[in-house]
């Protein structure tokens, strides 16, 4: 016996995308992979042939474009290439794969710490309701108990985490690692930590915002030169006090640089000058010196243009002998 089921028109057919895609996936494709990818998944129905020429025609989108996308969706696990075409790939089923599958080189006691950890689960849970609505990504589980585990954050920062991409309206994978990985590189862990980290950092925007206006620089820093900063702020410990000699210096000369005032500060911290006060030393000592540099210049081109004329008189002397003669 054979069953069959009518086929449904173009104007009654429907194309289903599982929730999964949105919660995991939307967020961070761009916007013409967005449309290769579903168009794709129209086609996919109707068993079509998919030419790259024909998808930028239909789409509107250049052929580079058309690569490059396709290229994306295999990479990020949407598309599977095969000799013969594509695949679509089951998100269901790959996720289910995931997170099921099991990771035989767990130890005893990782699961053992994993299972009792109920004040962790208590903050996932609370991401999962305040940040997602309820409908968090499992993968995010994942990534979220290996963020535990990597960068040793404590419950409130790992919620601190997700408040600050919230706020930032990025709520993307890529982005709330990159601000977990910077938190940890300045030695963040605990709700302490956190605090003193954004302390710094709010110290240190008013230092860039204060440098940026005496140099008069209104349209802001490049990267570059924020990084300068960053370096004689947190990494030679210098203040404003300190900063702002060697700012000053710049009106010495004609259109001086970035690169000018980190060579001036770099070579007192090479000194191993710490305060305002051992840089001024050392600024007068320098100056004094430079001066006796230049008397001692001014005294010896003297004395040879005094030798000058000395020679010329006894030369001139020698002639007027010789005409007596």
């Amino acid at each position: 016996m054979k069953l069959e089921q009518k086929e449904k028109s173009l104007l009654f057919s429907e194309t289903i995308i599982p929730d999964i895609f949105f919660s995991e996936y939307l967020s961070s494709l761009p916007g013409d992979y967005l449309k290769i990818y579903l168009y794709v998944i129209f086609l996919s129905k109707y068993g079509k042939d998919i030419k790259l020429n024909d998808l930028s025609k239909k789409l509107n989108i250049p052929i580079k474009t058309i690569n490059d996308g396709m290229k994306y969706l295999e990479e990020n696990s949407l598309l599977l290439k095969k000799t013969t075409g594509y695949i679509i790939v089951d998100l269901q089923e790959s996720t289910l794969h995931n997170l099921y599958t099991p990771n035989l080189t767990m130890s005893k006691e990782k699961v053992e710490q994993t299972a009792k950890n109920k004040s962790r689960a208590k903050a996932i849970d609370h991401i999962n309701n305040m940040y997602f609505q309820g409908i968090m990504g499992p993968s995010w589980y994942n990534d979220i108990d290996l963020w535990f585990s990597k960068y040793e954050f404590d419950e409130q920062v790992m919620i601190a985490l997700f408040d600050y991409c919230y706020n930032k309206s990025a709520m993307h994978r890529n982005y709330v690692q990159t601000v977990a990985e910077a938190w940890a590189s300045n030695k963040v862990k605990t709700w302490n930590d956190l605090d003193q980290y954004y302390e710094k950092q709010e110290s240190l925007n008013k230092f860039k915002k204060t440098i940026s206006k005496k140099l008069g620089k209104y349209n802001g820093l490049t990267q570059y030169e924020e990084a300068y900063i960053e370096n004689w702020v947190l990494n030679f410990g210098y203040d404003m006090n300190i900063i702002e000699i060697a700012l000053k210096r710049t009106t010495l000369k004609q259109n001086p640089t970035f690169e000018y005032i980190n060579n001036v500060i770099t070579d007192w911290h090479d000194r191993n000058l710490k305060t305002p006060e051992e840089v001024q030393a050392f600024l007068e000592q320098r100056k004094k010196q430079e001066k006796s540099v230049k008397d001692l210049k001014t005294k010896v081109n003297k004395s040879n243009y005094e030798q000058r004329n000395y020679d010329n008189l006894d030369f001139l002397y020698a002639n007027q002998t010789n005409k007596e003669d």
